[in-house]
């Protein structure tokens, strides 16, 4: 991300958008397997609608916004997912994977603040470390470690750009008493300091 970049910081939970049809399920896992898409002009100007529509949506809270927030991210995921070549997720054969992998995401949105350990979300699957990596290998290309990781990040970043919150206070609240190991951590993963990556949004 080069300084002086803009874009949009969207969060929800799976209170206000949580697909429940089997193909909608799936198309959401994939798309949120991907953290870059590489967009032609014309999905990017369709994307840039979309989320326009959104935010404004979202600020002007007119009647029934919810549901065309809803809406739309329906087309947003939908756009995403037609960006994705060669998946191999859509197959009968992965339904019992994919199944394991929502527990998962289920699990982590609830716990990785205090568990960051892969044991833990085995045991909690009945499965073993090797049948949880197995998994989430064969769905979403990572193994389980990477995933809390990712998790962590996702919120780390979350917190560093939308909010004005000491770095101290965001490794607390992530669950790190000692903030100089957050911050070797944040570094080995992303390659910045968290302060030089707060700096970067400014």
């Amino acid at each position: 991300m080069k300084k002086g970049s803009k874009g949009y910081l969207m969060a929800f939970d799976t209170g206000f958008y949580a697909p429940d049809e089997k193909l909608k399920k799936e198309m959401f896992i994939t798309v949120s397997r991907n953290d870059y898409y590489q967009l032609d002009s014309e999905t990017y100007s369709r994307l840039r609608l979309i989320l326009n529509c959104i935010f404004s949506e979202f600020f002007s809270k007119k009647i029934m916004f919810r549901c065309i927030i809803k809406a739309n991210l329906d087309l947003l995921f939908i756009t995403l997912f037609r960006q994705i070549q060669n998946t191999d997720i859509q197959t009968e054969n992965n339904s019992y994977a994919l199944s394991f992998l929502e527990k998962l995401l289920e699990l982590l949105d609830i716990h990785f603040y205090k568990k960051k350990q892969v044991t833990y979300y085995a045991d909690k699957l009945n499965l073993t470390v090797y049948q949880l990596n197995s998994i989430t290998k064969k769905t979403i290309g990572k193994n389980c470690s990477q995933l809390i990781n990712q998790r962590i990040l996702l919120e780390a970043k979350r917190n560093l750009i939308a909010t004005s919150n000491q770095i101290n206070e965001i490794s607390y609240h992530l669950g790190y008493n000692d903030t100089s190991y957050f911050i070797r951590f944040f570094k080995k993963q992303t390659g910045l300091t968290p302060e030089t990556f707060r700096q970067s949004f400014k």
